[in-house]
C-alpha cells in the first residue's frame, strides 16, 4: 500500500502527518474547520459540561455528563469520551472507574446523524456551518469533541485534566473515535473497537478480499450506507479504490506517536485480514518514530460484536495506566491475531525507516 514520500527524520513527520491530513479531507472525509478558542465557552452544573460554540453570529450548545468515579483523587483527572452509539462504553468500564478516570458519554449523533443517506447535512454541526457544508459525519462528530477539549480548558471548575482525554467507540462510532483521535493532537489516548470500513481496515486490502469471494464491506458498500464521508466518496473511488492516495494505515498512523490501541473482533465484514493488515503496517509507524510500544493492535474471535472479552482486559488497563492517567510500566506492545493473515510482501511495498 501507498507510503506516500520517503521521510528520513522525526522532526519531517509532522510535515508528513499534515499532508495525510490534507489527503484524507479533500477525498474522504470533507474539512474539519478551524474554531479560535475564544469562540468556544463552557459551563459546568451538577455533572453537565455544557459546550457553546459562536461562529459568523450563530450559536449552537450541547452537553455531556461527566461521571467521576468513587474515590478519584479530588484534582483534576483523566476523561474517557465515548461516543453513544450504543449508549455506554462497551469497553470494561471498571479499568477506568479503579484507576481513577472519569468518563463521558457523548452524544455524536447529535452534532452530525448517521440515519441513512438521507440524513446528510443534519446535526447541529450543520445548524452552524449550513447542511451543504461537506464535512462528512465523522469529522463533524470529531469537530464536537475538539469543541469539548476547548471548553474543559476553558472550564477548570469540571475538574477535568485536559492534557489527559481518551477517545473510544465501538462500530460506526469505532471509526468515529479513530477520526477524532486521528484529527486532534490532544487526544493522549485513542481506542477504537471493531471499527471495520472506515476505521481499522485497509480499503485496498479488503476490495481484495471481496473480488476473491469474501464477505468483507468494501468503499462502495460503506460510502452509501450512512453519511460517514464525503458525498462524492464513493463515486469518485468505489470503483477505483487503488488510486485513492493514501489508506487507512495512514489515518491510524496520523495518532502517532500518540497511543493507539485497536481491539478488532474477527467477524468477516469487518475485515478480518484487511484490518490485521492494516494495522500491522501502522504499527511500523511507530516503529519508525522510535515509540513502538505507543501502539497496539489486537484481534480476537469467538465474542459478539462489540462485547469486550476479559482476555483483553490487561491490555487495555496497560494503556490506561501508562499513556492516560500516566507512570504505568505494564508492558503495551500488542500486535496479535486470532489467525488473521497480513500478507506483507503484497502490500506493504516500504520498510519502517529508523527516524533520527
Amino acid at each position: 500500500m501507498t507510503s506516500g514520500s520517503r521521510i528520513t527524520k522525526k522532526s519531517e513527520w509532522a510535515c508528513r502527518r499534515a499532508e495525510i491530513k490534507a489527503q484524507v479531507e479533500e477525498y474522504e472525509s470533507g474539512p474539519k474547520p478551524a474554531v479560535s478558542k475564544e469562540n468556544v465557552t463552557g459551563s459546568f452544573s451538577g455533572k453537565t459540561l455544557t459546550v457553546t460554540v459562536n461562529e459568523a453570529g450563530k450559536d449552537v450548545s450541547f452537553g455531556i455528563d461527566v461521571n467521576r468515579p468513587s474515590g478519584a483523587p479530588s484534582g483534576p483527572i483523566p476523561l474517557l469520551i465515548g461516543l453513544a452509539g450504543f449508549g455506554a462504553i462497551t469497553l470494561d468500564s471498571s479499568v477506568f472507574s479503579a484507576n481513577g478516570v472519569a468518563t463521558a458519554i457523548y452524544n455524536n449523533n447529535e452534532i452530525g446523524a448517521q440515519s441513512g443517506g438521507g440524513s446528510r447535512g443534519t446535526g447541529k454541526f450543520y445548524d452552524l456551518y449550513g447542511k451543504d457544508h461537506p464535512a462528512s459525519s465523522m469529522i463533524a462528530w470529531a469537530w464536537g469533541i475538539s469543541r469539548i477539549i476547548d471548553a474543559l480548558e476553558k472550564t477548570p471548575e469540571a475538574n477535568i485534566d485536559p492534557r489527559r482525554i481518551a477517545v473510544t467507540g465501538c462500530s460506526r462510532d469505532g471509526k468515529g473515535a479513530l477520526t477524532a483521535g486521528a484529527f486532534d493532537e490532544r487526544i493522549v489516548l485513542t481506542i477504537p473497537q471493531e471499527s471495520g470500513a472506515g476505521g481499522s481496515a485497509s480499503w485496498r486490502v479488503s476490495q481484495a478480499a471481496s473480488s476473491a469471494g469474501e464477505n468483507v464491506q468494501t468503499l462502495a458498500h460503506a460510502a452509501g450506507e450512512q453519511p460517514w464521508f464525503r458525498a462524492n466518496f464513493g463515486s469518485n473511488f468505489g470503483s477505483k479504490v487503488n488510486t485513492l492516495p493514501f489508506d487507512h494505515h495512514m489515518v491510524m498512523g496520523m495518532v502517532a506517536p500518540r497511543a493507539l490501541l485497536v481491539i478488532d473482533n474477527r467477524i468477516d465484514w469487518l475485515g478480518i485480514d484487511s484490518t490485521f493488515t492494516a494495522g500491522s503496517i501502522a504499527h511500523a509507524i511507530w516503529e519508525g518514530l522510535g515509540v513502538p510500544d505507543k501502539m497496539g493492535y489486537w484481534q480476537l474471535g469467538g465474542h459478539d460484536h462489540c462485547q469486550f472479552p476479559a482476555a483483553q482486559k490487561a491490555a487495555l488497563e496497560a494503556y490506561v495506566k501508562k499513556f492516560l492517567v500516566g507512570g504505568g510500566t505494564d508492558d503495551t506492545n500488542v500486535l496479535m491475531s486470532d489467525e488473521a493473515k497480513a500478507d506483507l510482501d503484497r502490500w506493504m511495498e516500504w520498510t519502517p525507516p529508523a527516524l533520527d
